[in-house]
């Protein structure tokens, strides 16, 4: 089916293409990677988290982390919500450009109100929520009409994005804090949809190749955060010896949750989601996907307490302990039982991570100063991924590169 008319023809004349508009279409058989598109994209979200964490960092509490938490959840949802749309039907178009672009200034709206978004930039934080279900009703609708073998996923999505978007739309008539739960309602609801779709569509599968390089990238943007937070912190502690002790250490400790992610837990990942089968496909996909929210969730939390350890390079109080060693801790925790989830096997390849999450957890119980903290846990990463790496090479752990 060709998209006819004079706004084709006026933007054919005005690229130089005659394929300029064109339908969506079908990608999952394509050899593909992420485009530049999806790579500038994933730009504004870095400003989110970066707010996000800021935010927590003002507010190192059970309140403020509940807040952090629920509110990158409802972001990262975002993000895979528009990453599982183009991992089918990235046509790479003008209209597709300019949808993908309008959501990315929807996402920059988020940013701009996410400190604030449980207080006075609420209504902000949920009308970029909506512009974003929009855009995406928009998308889903369009690949609905022009690629009929896939109206079975297009019509759960578009039913989703609808739900997720009248739940965002009530929640700015509901006072507030009954409000958040129609947030955790809009994001349940549409998470829910692509666990029914891999089990009643398995004719339209997903990109096996470009879903895990996403999710990778996606975790890139999130280990920024410690780096950044590495710099952040010296600069905020006026370079003494003590930071640039803890600094550095915390700079070992972000490297080495980059190689655990990169060499043994997304790769080991990504090779699993490859060989999964049926009946074992959409049990392991569904695994892969939201088994990184614990993970990327971990990673951020690691970052947001990075820079207070290094401002606070002596004895860092139980809050900062708990962001930076709790979140070491979740993160292998979630890495461990990802894999565990992913094969069904409990007893191989992925309990040292689990026992090292349990170390990392008495570090953030113990009153040590924060060189011992960072210290400590750096260390237990780097032996992580050294057992890692041996496993691999032995040929006891395989992977695949992400």
């Amino acid at each position: 089916m060709t998209e006819q008319g004079p706004g084709r023809r006026l933007v054919d004349r005005l690229t130089g293409r005659s394929d300029a508009v064109r339908p969506p279409e079908l990608r999952t058989d394509d050899n593909r990677s992420a485009s530049k598109l999806e790579l500038f994209f994933d730009l504004a979200f870095v400003l989110v988290l970066t707010e996000l964490a800021k935010a927590l960092r003002e507010d190192v509490t059970v309140h403020g982390y509940l807040v952090f938490a629920g509110l990158f959840g409802a972001v990262w949802w975002s993000w895979v919500s528009s990453t599982l749309y183009a991992n089918r039907f990235d046509h790479d178009d003008v209209v597709y450009r300019v949808y993908k672009l309008a959501s990315m200034a929807a996402v920059v709206g988020l940013a701009a109100s996410a400190s604030e978004a449980t207080g006075e930039r609420a209504t902000v934080f949920v009308v970029c929520q909506l512009v974003l279900r929009g855009l995406l009703l928009l998308q889903y609708r369009r690949a609905h009409v022009h690629v009929p073998d896939a109206r079975p996923i297009t019509r759960l999505y578009l039913t989703g994005a609808a739900a997720g978007a009248a739940f965002w739309a009530v929640s700015l008539a509901v006072p507030r804090p009954a409000a958040y739960a129609f947030w955790l309602a809009a994001v349940l609801v549409e998470a829910l949809v692509p666990l029914l779709a891999t089990r009643t569509s398995a004719e339209v599968p997903v990109h096996v190749e470009h879903l895990p390089e996403r999710f990778a990238l996606f975790v890139i943007l999130v280990l920024g955060e410690p780096v950044a937070a590495v710099a952040h912190g010296l600069y905020d502690a006026k370079w003494t010896a003590n930071s640039v002790v803890v600094a550095a250490l915390a700079f070992v400790l972000a490297a080495a949750l980059w190689w655990s992610y990169f060499d043994l837990a997304g790769a080991r990942a990504k090779r699993l989601l490859d060989e999964s089968g049926e009946p074992r496909a959409t049990h392991a996909l569904d695994v892969y996907v939201f088994g990184h929210l614990p993970l990327t969730l971990a990673l951020a939390t690691v970052g947001a307490g990075i820079e207070l350890a290094v401002v606070e390079a002596g004895d860092v109080p139980p809050g900062t302990r708990l962001l930076v060693a709790g979140g070491v801790a979740l993160y292998l925790a979630s890495a461990s039982v990802t894999a565990s989830a992913m094969t069904g096997d409990v007893r191989r390849g992925w309990w040292w991570p689990l026992a090292a999450a349990v170390v990392a957890g008495l570090d953030a119980l113990l009153d040590l100063p924060a060189v011992a903290v960072i210290g400590a846990l750096a260390a237990l990463v780097v032996v992580v991924v050294v057992a890692g790496s041996v496993q691999r090479a032995t040929g006891q752990l395989e992977a695949e590169e992400v």
